[in-house]
C-alpha cells in the first residue's frame, strides 16, 4: 500500500482535476505512472519543501514528475488548472466566475 501524505489530493479534488489534464498519446509507450500519482508528487515537492530529487520512493521517479511538471507548464495545463479552481472557488462564494476587475499595487 503506497504511503499516504497530507499533499496527497483527494478524490473530490482529483474529480475536480482530471478533466483538465491532457489525455494520453494514442501512440508511443503507454504510460507507467498515473496522472494523479504525478500530481501527488508534483504538490508534495513544494509541501514539504524538498528537492525534485529528493522525492521519497513511493512516488514516481523523479525526472518523470519534473517532465510533467514542465510539459504541463509549457502546453498550458496548469493555467487551465488554475483557472477551473479559481471558477469553483468564486461560484462558492456566490461570485461570477470570472472576475471583473483587478487590483495592482505596489
Amino acid at each position: 500500500m503506497a504511503k499516504i501524505y497530507p499533499s496527497d489530493l483527494t478524490d473530490d479534488e482529483w474529480k475536480l482535476l482530471r478533466p483538465h489534464l491532457p489525455s494520453s498519446k494514442w501512440r508511443g509507450r503507454p504510460r507507467l505512472h498515473s496522472p494523479r500519482e504525478i500530481l501527488n508528487a508534483v504538490f508534495y515537492v513544494p509541501k514539504s519543501g524538498c528537492q525534485w530529487r529528493m522525492l521519497p520512493r513511493e512516488f514516481p521517479p523523479w525526472k518523470t514528475v519534473f517532465h510533467y511538471f514542465r510539459a504541463w507548464r509549457l502546453d498550458g495545463t496548469w493555467e487551465r488548472i488554475n483557472r477551473a479552481m479559481r471558477r469553483v472557488l468564486r461560484g462558492k462564494l456566490c461570485r461570477y466566475p470570472e472576475p471583473s476587475a483587478g487590483v495592482v499595487d505596489s
